[in-house]
């Protein structure tokens, strides 16, 4: 049983939405950064960044305050509104090649300490504890944790027929995304919504992990202060089949001292390699992956063992194509323990082109790519189900949430 509650949104007015909103403050350059800054005086960036007008070095804890001070200014200024009453959000993201769809929502805090709200990735306790002290400095979240629903023709339905009305923000981004948001207000429809929910057993984060850590923590903090909006925190829920995962290609700088002819003479060991030569080839399905080495490509194709030792539950994480390379590759013949912390391996998105990965190869600075075939999200239920933890950089999930289009405040 799930439980999803409307809350009272702060939102842009809809005459500025196209000016405030924008992407994740690390999706943008220092030169993307810097025009923003300069030359758009709503965009929320001027929230998430307050020290930029004046290039200051500053503690975290006067960075935080500086940011509720300015976001403050944004309300007093009307840049921002606020809802009267508690509601949902039904919110569309429409790319060049995928739509997604989704309810903005409050999800419960007790729900995720009691496994209804799945994990499958770890976090780091230092982010965790620092996101804490952000949304206790600033007292909002602006990033909603992405969760994931089983496919539901109920709601399905109700999506298809929500979309006919008129929705409170219709417009497009810079990059060429349109985004398409209607208010769900009624008693009537919330409350349906929220008995949906109820059916549902089980939710699963699909991206979010530290943000959904850092409000349990908040809550066990400071819950004596009887705060009913630190009960929950923000989601954005949408079916799962709507996700589109990619996976992380991994590039490492060096071969750990061995040699070309052994490195993929000991590669043989667990993988049958086929040379692409030029060839700007990828994985095709699982337990394929693709190398970049020395000016050419190579097809990497798993010799899946028949081993009886490990248990049917051990096997879901051991047959993880991410975990496979770090099983067999990356920790036993390149010396790469800490996926997390070493600074010999890198991480890009496979939503990039892998023509990415040779141009850094062949600079110099780091010496072979590797590249994966996605997961899908039985792979990550069956994870989760498990209480099992992907490798760190397993996964890159969009869709992906605008700054600054809804605020949910503590």
């Amino acid at each position: 049983m799930s439980k999803i509650i409307p809350f009272k949104a702060v939102r842009p007015t809809p005459d500025k939405i196209g000016l405030v909103t924008c992407r994740n403050y690390d999706d943008y350059s220092p030169a993307e950064l810097a025009a923003w800054l300069n030359f758009n005086p709503y965009s929320f960036l001027h929230v998430i960044n307050p020290a930029y007008m004046h290039s200051q070095k500053i503690t975290l804890d006067k960075r935080f305050k500086g940011v509720a001070h300015k976001y403050q200014d944004f309300k007093n200024d009307g840049v921002f509104m606020s809802e009267e009453n508690p509601v949902f959000f039904l919110y569309q993201i429409q790319t060049k090649n995928q739509s997604f769809i989704g309810i903005v929502a409050g999800t419960s805090i007790e729900d995720y300490k009691n496994n209804v709200i799945k994990k499958h990735e770890d976090t780091l306790q230092y982010r965790v504890e620092l996101f804490k002290d952000y949304l206790h400095q600033t007292r909002f979240n602006t990033e909603p944790v992405l969760i994931t629903y089983p496919d539901n023709l109920a709601l399905n339905n109700w999506i298809f027929k929500k979309k006919k009305e008129q929705p409170i923000y219709n417009y497009s981004t810079t990059n060429k995304e349109k985004h398409t948001l209607w208010k769900v207000e009624t008693t009537e429809e919330i409350a349906w919504l929220q008995s949906q929910f109820e059916q549902i057993p089980e939710l699963y984060i699909a991206d979010g992990h530290h943000r959904s850590a850092s409000a349990e923590l908040l809550y066990d903090e400071y819950k004596h202060l009887e705060n009913p909006n630190l009960n929950y925190f923000m989601s954005f829920l949408i079916a799962e089949s709507n996700v589109k995962i990619y996976e992380y290609n991994r590039i490492i700088r060096d071969l750990n001292g061995h040699s070309k002819e052994d490195f993929i003479l000991k590669l043989s060991e667990h993988f049958i390699i086929k040379s692409k030569d030029q060839e700007l080839w990828k994985p095709q399905s699982k337990f394929e992956f693709g190398m970049y080495l020395d000016g050419n490509f190579y097809a990497l194709f798993y010799k899946l063992s028949n081993s009886i030792s490990s248990s049917a539950v051990e096997k879901i994480l051991e047959n993880l194509d991410a975990q496979v390379l770090y099983d067999k590759v990356l920790q036993p013949i390149l010396g790469i323990e800490d996926l997390r912390n070493d600074e010999r391996i890198e991480y890009i998105p496979g939503k990039q082109s892998i023509a990415t990965i040779k141009e850094l190869v062949d600079e110099g600075e780091f010496e072979v790519g590797f590249m994966l075939f996605p997961s899908d999200i039985s792979e990550i239920k069956a994870l989760a189900d498990n209480n099992l933890i992907m490798p760190p950089k397993s996964t890159y999930i969009e869709p992906k949430f605008r700054s600054g289009l809804m605020v949910y405040e503590l």
